[in-house]
């Protein structure tokens, strides 16, 4: 999935479950993760590791999403998020010390997934210029609005050679269900599975900021929406994505558990 990053932990408190464009939401107060400038958060860098569980999707466990294929069928235009053919993004940043490189294509090609016909996007990581992972993603938007993440077709590269493709997965398969990577309107408190396939792809999202500002590769965004991302099979790293309007990801900043800050560098809309 194309480029992810997040925040760190915070302690338990009460939540109340809401629903907002036909999807299960959080809503509560966030600690962490606030404006530095006016006294509310900490300046941006890796803390330590969590200890609890940082996003809470409010759904006790229980995840089944009601997935219809009629309530497909639209383009993913969502303004945070779209997916048109022919778009691509270049991002270059660094992760763990090394020199990372993501090309993120939107192929004009579909899949159908659960019957519903995904848009294919490519996305390719080099990392020292070498390739090491491969992945074709599977993305649909729903008559409100909600971008879905249907799975992935993965394939980890070393010395060139294919050496796995165990981050692989499809909606309806195997028990694997779809996820909403982008709301249809983005609300501070927002919880969310991304993706669910027990014990392989687990990833949540929570809307941290609907108005964040920072300046990426030398360009300045205002009115960001800044996300936070953890996945409970990897507990100990966090991370945050910043979206701008009419782009997509424009910035990707691990928080805890390590260092890695990408950036977008390019990028060429679709039609």
């Amino acid at each position: 999935m194309p480029p992810t990053h997040a925040r760190p932990a915070r302690p338990p408190a009460l939540f109340a479950a809401a629903v907002v464009t036909g999807l299960v939401v959080l809503v509560g107060p966030t600690a962490c993760g606030g404006d530095p400038s006016d006294g509310t958060g900490t300046e941006a860098g890796p803390t330590a590791a969590p200890t609890t569980a940082v996003i809470d999707p409010g759904d006790g466990g229980d995840y089944d999403p009601a997935v219809d294929p009629a309530d497909f069928g639209a383009p993913v235009d969502n303004p945070y998020l779209p997916f048109l053919p022919g778009s691509r993004w270049v991002y270059q940043g660094t992760s763990d010390g090394e020199d990372e490189r993501i090309e993120v294509v939107v192929t004009g090609e579909t899949r159908e997934v659960m019957g519903i016909d995904a848009v294919v996007v490519r996305d390719t990581v080099s990392v020292e210029g070498e390739v090491v992972e491969d992945t074709y993603d599977w993305f649909a938007q729903d008559g409100d609005g909600n971008v879905w993440y249907l799975g992935e077709d993965s394939k980890e590269y070393e010395g060139g050679e294919v050496s796995s493709s165990a981050g692989s997965w499809e909606a309806g398969v195997d028990g694997a269900l779809p996820g909403i990577v982008m709301p249809a309107d983005p609300a501070v408190g927002q919880a969310y599975r991304q993706e669910f396939y027990e014990g392989e792809a687990e990833d949540l999202a929570e809307v941290l900021r609907i108005d964040g500002s920072d300046t990426v590769a030398g360009e300045r965004y205002d009115g960001l929406v800044v996300t936070e991302e953890w996945n409970p099979l990897e507990p100990d790293v966090v991370e945050e994505k910043s979206y701008a309007r009419g782009i997509g990801v424009v910035l990707e900043v691990t928080t805890v558990g390590g260092e890695g800050r990408v950036e977008l560098v390019e990028f060429t809309p679709g039609a």
